[in-house]
């Protein structure tokens, strides 16, 4: 006991954290078309969103304040869809509850 007979190395090698890139960017998820196109339908929406702000007077606002919430819409969850899908939030969250959202 006096030599440390008793205490071995362990069996199993310690297992190392895996390797993270920045911001755990990763195109993994979106691949082909599926990127371009993403980023084309932010930029349309951000488009609209801008387009409608530039209106400064209109006699029956209703349909403007629609496109307003629209574009809107459209340009936050094109977005998030984009953080998701490029992000290590995927494998956070799980395909199916990606699929659900």
């Amino acid at each position: 006991m006096e030599s440390g007979a008793v205490y071995r190395e362990t069996t199993e090698p310690e297992a190392t954290a895996p390797r993270r890139r920045p911001f755990g960017c990763t195109l993994r998820h979106l691949q082909g078309w599926r990127l371009p196109a993403k980023v084309v339908q932010a930029i349309f929406s951000f488009v609209a969103v801008l387009c409608e702000e530039i209106v400064d007077d209109c006699i029956t606002c209703s349909g403007l304040y629609f496109f307003e919430f629209v574009s809107c819409s459209a340009f936050l969850l094109s977005l998030l869809i984009l953080c998701v899908y490029c992000t290590d939030l995927y494998e956070s969250l799980g395909e199916t509850k990606v699929q659900k959202l």
